[in-house]
Protein backbone atom coordinates (compact mmCIF):
# COMPACT_ATOMS: atom_id res chain seq x y z
CA UNK A 1 0.00 0.00 0.00
CA UNK A 2 3.08 2.39 -0.90
CA UNK A 3 0.24 4.83 -2.58
CA UNK A 4 -1.58 4.92 0.30
CA UNK A 5 1.52 5.55 2.78
CA UNK A 6 2.10 8.43 0.28
CA UNK A 7 -1.23 10.12 0.39
CA UNK A 8 -1.19 9.69 4.33
CA UNK A 9 2.24 12.06 4.33
CA UNK A 10 1.52 14.12 1.38
CA UNK A 11 2.14 17.77 2.27
CA UNK A 12 -1.42 18.66 0.96
CA UNK A 13 -3.12 15.89 2.53
CA UNK A 14 -2.15 16.85 5.71
CA UNK A 15 -2.40 20.06 5.63
CA UNK A 16 -5.80 20.08 4.07
CA UNK A 17 -6.77 17.71 7.17
CA UNK A 18 -5.40 19.92 9.71
CA UNK A 19 -8.15 22.42 8.11
CA UNK A 20 -10.74 20.22 8.34
CA UNK A 21 -10.31 19.32 11.90
CA UNK A 22 -9.50 23.45 13.15
CA UNK A 23 -12.87 24.14 11.05
CA UNK A 24 -14.75 21.33 13.04
CA UNK A 25 -12.61 21.87 16.34
CA UNK A 26 -16.58 22.66 18.27
CA UNK A 27 -18.93 20.91 15.54
CA UNK A 28 -21.13 18.64 17.22
CA UNK A 29 -22.22 16.46 14.69
CA UNK A 30 -20.16 14.14 12.11
CA UNK A 31 -16.78 14.94 11.63
CA UNK A 32 -14.42 14.72 8.54
CA UNK A 33 -11.13 13.29 10.30
CA UNK A 34 -8.99 10.24 9.90
CA UNK A 35 -11.53 8.26 11.60
CA UNK A 36 -14.14 9.45 9.48
CA UNK A 37 -11.66 8.69 6.46
CA UNK A 38 -10.59 4.88 7.85
CA UNK A 39 -13.59 3.73 8.60
CA UNK A 40 -14.91 4.78 5.06
CA UNK A 41 -12.01 2.86 3.64
CA UNK A 42 -12.26 -0.42 5.75
CA UNK A 43 -16.84 -0.64 5.67
CA UNK A 44 -15.50 0.29 1.59
CA UNK A 45 -13.12 -2.61 1.98
CA UNK A 46 -15.98 -5.43 3.23
CA UNK A 47 -18.72 -4.15 1.14
CA UNK A 48 -16.15 -4.71 -2.37
CA UNK A 49 -15.57 -8.23 -0.61
CA UNK A 50 -18.61 -8.87 -0.11
CA UNK A 51 -20.54 -6.99 -3.19
CA UNK A 52 -17.56 -9.71 -5.03
CA UNK A 53 -16.89 -5.83 -6.96
CA UNK A 54 -13.10 -6.75 -7.70
CA UNK A 55 -12.02 -3.22 -6.40
CA UNK A 56 -8.14 -2.60 -5.32
CA UNK A 57 -7.28 -1.18 -2.17
CA UNK A 58 -5.58 1.45 -3.61
CA UNK A 59 -8.58 2.79 -5.22
CA UNK A 60 -11.17 2.13 -2.16
CA UNK A 61 -8.92 3.55 0.22
CA UNK A 62 -7.32 6.09 -2.11
CA UNK A 63 -11.06 7.76 -2.56
CA UNK A 64 -12.43 7.26 1.17
CA UNK A 65 -8.80 8.91 2.28
CA UNK A 66 -10.09 12.00 0.01
CA UNK A 67 -13.15 12.09 -0.52
CA UNK A 68 -14.12 14.88 2.42
CA UNK A 69 -10.62 16.71 2.13
CA UNK A 70 -12.16 19.94 0.79
CA UNK A 71 -14.63 20.01 4.19
CA UNK A 72 -13.25 23.02 5.09
CA UNK A 73 -13.73 24.79 1.93
CA UNK A 74 -17.83 24.18 1.95
CA UNK A 75 -17.55 26.10 5.60
CA UNK A 76 -14.95 28.83 4.66
CA UNK A 77 -16.22 29.30 1.19
CA UNK A 78 -19.33 27.60 0.38
CA UNK A 79 -17.83 25.30 -2.29
CA UNK A 80 -19.23 22.25 -2.47
CA UNK A 81 -17.31 19.90 -0.89
CA UNK A 82 -17.28 17.25 -3.09
CA UNK A 83 -16.07 19.57 -5.90
CA UNK A 84 -13.64 20.98 -3.79
CA UNK A 85 -12.47 17.66 -3.08
CA UNK A 86 -12.47 16.58 -6.58
CA UNK A 87 -10.16 20.25 -6.87
CA UNK A 88 -7.58 18.62 -4.40
CA UNK A 89 -7.33 14.94 -4.83
CA UNK A 90 -5.73 14.95 -8.19
CA UNK A 91 -2.70 16.45 -7.26
CA UNK A 92 -2.34 14.37 -4.23
CA UNK A 93 -2.87 10.98 -6.07
CA UNK A 94 -0.62 12.07 -9.01
CA UNK A 95 2.14 12.90 -6.86
CA UNK A 96 1.42 9.85 -5.11
CA UNK A 97 1.76 6.99 -7.81
CA UNK A 98 -1.67 6.92 -9.22
CA UNK A 99 -1.78 6.90 -12.48
CA UNK A 100 -4.38 8.67 -14.76
CA UNK A 101 -7.19 6.54 -15.30
CA UNK A 102 -6.87 5.76 -11.70
CA UNK A 103 -6.56 9.74 -10.57
CA UNK A 104 -9.85 10.17 -13.12
CA UNK A 105 -11.89 6.92 -10.94
CA UNK A 106 -11.58 8.33 -7.50
CA UNK A 107 -12.26 12.33 -8.03
CA UNK A 108 -15.13 11.10 -9.92
CA UNK A 109 -16.09 9.05 -7.09
CA UNK A 110 -15.45 11.97 -4.71
CA UNK A 111 -17.56 14.10 -7.19
CA UNK A 112 -20.61 11.90 -6.65
CA UNK A 113 -20.41 10.50 -3.06
CA UNK A 114 -23.23 12.79 -2.19
CA UNK A 115 -25.36 12.03 -4.99
CA UNK A 116 -28.28 9.64 -3.92
CA UNK A 117 -28.32 8.20 -7.77
CA UNK A 118 -24.97 6.69 -7.57
CA UNK A 119 -26.28 4.40 -4.44
CA UNK A 120 -26.59 1.20 -6.04
CA UNK A 121 -23.75 1.53 -8.71
CA UNK A 122 -21.65 -1.76 -8.40
CA UNK A 123 -18.22 0.42 -9.06
CA UNK A 124 -16.55 3.17 -7.00
CA UNK A 125 -19.05 5.99 -6.93
CA UNK A 126 -21.18 3.72 -5.80
CA UNK A 127 -19.64 1.94 -2.52
CA UNK A 128 -17.80 5.19 -1.47
CA UNK A 129 -21.39 6.74 -1.28
CA UNK A 130 -22.81 3.56 0.68
CA UNK A 131 -19.46 3.23 3.04
CA UNK A 132 -19.62 7.12 3.63
CA UNK A 133 -23.29 6.99 4.55
CA UNK A 134 -22.96 3.65 6.62
CA UNK A 135 -19.89 5.07 8.58
CA UNK A 136 -22.49 7.10 10.39
CA UNK A 137 -23.01 5.78 14.25
CA UNK A 138 -26.66 7.81 14.23
CA UNK A 139 -28.25 5.69 16.74
CA UNK A 140 -25.39 6.53 18.99
CA UNK A 141 -25.09 10.33 18.63
CA UNK A 142 -25.47 13.24 21.23
CA UNK A 143 -26.32 15.53 18.55
CA UNK A 144 -29.14 13.01 16.28
CA UNK A 145 -31.92 15.46 17.37
CA UNK A 146 -29.97 18.54 15.79
CA UNK A 147 -29.11 16.87 12.87
CA UNK A 148 -30.12 18.25 9.24
CA UNK A 149 -29.68 14.47 7.86
CA UNK A 150 -32.84 13.16 6.40
CA UNK A 151 -34.18 10.72 8.55
CA UNK A 152 -33.93 8.04 5.14
CA UNK A 153 -30.25 8.94 4.99
CA UNK A 154 -29.69 8.39 9.00
CA UNK A 155 -27.77 5.21 10.13
CA UNK A 156 -29.29 3.53 12.74
CA UNK A 157 -27.65 -0.13 12.57
CA UNK A 158 -24.86 -1.53 12.48
CA UNK A 159 -24.14 -3.49 9.37
CA UNK A 160 -20.14 -3.79 9.00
Amino acid sequence: MDKISNILNHHLFIEHLKQNMTAEADRRFCRHGMAHFLDVARIGMIMNTEEDLGLSRDLIYGAALLHDIGKHRQYEEGVPHEEAGALIAPVILRDCGFDDNETGVITDAIRQHRNSETAAERNLRGLLYRADKASRPCFFCEAEGECNWENKKKNRRIAY
